[in-house]
Formats: structure tokens, sequence, C-alpha cells
């Protein structure tokens, strides 16, 4: 249960963190669009584990490996099934878990639910898991992008280090030019310093992905219970880690009075737009065509190098030392898996309004 995400677009993921493979089922993808694999296979270079000091280092090659659905560079309009296989997983590091609950994890909670449980890495839980969505993710925004529909993340903040600019004064091409994926240069300098920092001292430090979705048409959502949001929330929300997620202008927005807050409908040569976009590009639940922007909060790692005081089966207290590799930060790798989830999501709603105009 609880494998699939999307309506029309659907993703399908399977495996655990260090078993033989993971991957997943997409379908719903039409027939004759030609994918560029090479850019698929740099998407899952942004996620992969081992690519810079500040991350895990656990070494993944992450290549896909397609087993069907596309012939010849194009898509079949069958469902596109692919595996990636794991290569560097060193199970022993988890020997001393077998019986032991660590705090903040997923460990005690599959234990109560399954009464069974892979200890290896978190088996399911794991965030390796998030490899399958950026395979998806990356194949709808190819799509997206010919219909001239542009999706960014990037990290906005670090612990207390947060971008002061908006990210309309943002250069997105910056993004991939520093480790932390900020696209504030000075920013991003001292985020990489602090989580260094933190990485000394065996702790952990969570972080803020800011995501923008741009040319987004007007009517995209459904005004009840699928509302445009509310399936960017669970979207975002699914992803390991994720603690909150706003949209607009959020819990700042609580704050406001109507008057401030109310965005002015204007008519600029023939197209209405608004003067402000406190909305975040949705109202009543559907696209109005400005930028859709929202923010996603992860916390802290729960694995730290640091002993920690727990239980194991038996309720007996313990102690544990933890071992393994781990990143002392998620963000920087989590921000292809905010644009993949992003691109799944506004695929599905895409194609929802191709089949209610036919």
């Amino acid at each position: 249960m609880g494998n699939t995400f999307g309506n029309i677009i659907k993703l399908t993921t399977f495996g655990e963190s260090h078993g033989v493979a993971i991957g997943g089922i997409l379908e719903g993808i039409p027939a004759g669009f030609e994918l560029n694999l090479e850019k698929i296979q740099q998407e899952m270079d942004r996620r992969k584990p081992g690519q810079s000091n500040i991350t895990t280092q656990r070494k993944e090659s992450d290549t896909v490996q397609f087993l069907s659905g596309i012939f010849e560079g194009k898509t079949l309009g069958t469902p596109i099934g692919f595996t990636i296989k794991n290569e560097d997983n060193k199970s022993k590091d988890y020997s001393h878990l077998k019986d032991n609950f660590r705090p903040s994890h997923a460990d005690f909670t599959t234990q109560e639910k399954y009464g069974i449980r892979d200890y290896r890495g978190g088996g399911r839980a794991s965030a390796r898991e998030t490899a399958c969505r950026v395979v998806g993710g990356a194949i709808a925004k190819q799509f997206l992008e010919k219909e001239g529909i542009i999706i960014n993340a990037f990290v906005s903040s670090v612990g207390t280090i947060s971008v002061e600019k908006p990210w309309q004064e943002l250069n997105f091409d910056n993004t991939e030019k520093n480790k932390v994926r900020c696209p504030d240069l000075s920013k991003a300098q001292e985020m990489e310093d602090y989580i260094l920092e933190i990485k000394k001292q065996g702790d952990t430090v969570g972080g803020i992905i800011t995501g923008v979705i741009q040319n987004l048409p007007t009517g995209l959502g459904e005004p009840v219970f699928d509302k445009l949001h509310s399936q960017l929330g669970k979207a975002m929300l699914s992803i390991n880690a994720v603690k909150g997620f706003e949209y607009g202008s959020g819990f700042s927005g609580a704050s406001l009075r109507g008057s401030k807050h109310n965005d002015i409908f204007e008519n600029k040569e023939g197209i209405i737009t608004t003067k402000t976009n406190n909305s975040g590009g949705i109202q009543g639940g559907i696209s109005n065509g400005e930028a859709v922007n929202f923010k996603v909060a992860f916390k802290p790692v729960a694995t730290i190098m640091q002993k920690q005081e727990s239980v194991n089966e038996q309720g007996e207290k313990i102690e544990l030392d933890f071992k393994g590799r781990h990143d002392p930060c998620v963000v920087p790798r989590a921000v292809p898996i905010v644009e993949a989830m992003a691109s799944l999501t506004i695929l599905d709603f895409f194609m929802r309004n191709k089949i209610s105009a036919v």
C-alpha cells in the first residue's frame, strides 16, 4: 500500500536500501515522445551519494537500466519499467541495529506495523527510494519543458543561514555551480562552511528548499480535494525528512490583513495578471498563470555520529554508537527530488486537463 503516486501519470516504486536493486514503473506517458536518456542520468547524478565532501560517502553510480516502454529513444505509451542497482551497500554497518531502535527513525513504527523490518539502512523507509522518483520526475520534466513549463528548485536556507533575496533576483544558472545548490553564491559558501563544521562535530543540520514553477498555464488543479497546492503538498511531504510545506505567502500571510494580502488583478496588453503574488500562483486550488512558488522544510538527518540513548525491542535501555555513511545535511541532494515530485504533480494535472478537453 502507498507505493504509487499520481492519477494519470502514475509512478510506482519498489526495493529496499540494501537489497539487490531499487526500481519503478512509470505509467501514463504518451506514445511517441522522444526522450533524452543522458538528461535523465544527469538528474540522477545530482541526487546520487558520494558527490562531494558535504554528502554521504556511499558510492553509487545510480545508473538507470530501462526495461520497457522505450524503443529507439521514444516512448511506446506502455509502462516504462526501470531498475537501479545497489552497488555499495555495506550491510554489516547496520548489524548492531538488528534489535535496536534508532531515535527519530522508522525502526520502531515499521516494527509495530509489520512485525518485521529490514534494519539495513532503513529498508523501504530509506531515502535511497527517492532515486526512483528522480527517474520518473526527469521524464516528466522533459515533457513539461516541451510545453514551455520550467521547474527549478534550490537551497534557500541551511540552519540559520538563509538567502535574503527574492527568487526573482536570483540566477538559477548558479544553482549547480556549488556543492550546496544555492544560487546566491556568497550564501552558498557560508552554508558549505557551516555544514562542514557540523560534520566535524558528528552532528547534522536541516534546511529549506524553495521551488519555482514558471510558465504554468491557467486552469491546472481541481477545486475540492485535488487542489493544485494540496497535491503539491502531498508530493513534498512524501519525501523523506520533510517536516513542512508552504506556498505563496505561506505562514507569514497569516499575520497580514486582507487589504494587504489580496492580489489585485490588472490587464496587461490583453492578459489578466496580478500585481502581487501572495497566492503563490494558485487561487481556489487552480493555477492562475502566475509563477507557483513554494518552500519545503527538511529536518536534520536523524543519524548522527554521536552516542545516543534509546531502547531495544525488549524495551531495555541501551546506548547506540552510530556507524555507516550519512549526510550531515540532506538538502543539497534533495533539490532534484523536489523538482522531480513537482514535475510529476504538474504533468499529472496537465494530462487531466488534456483528457477533460477531449
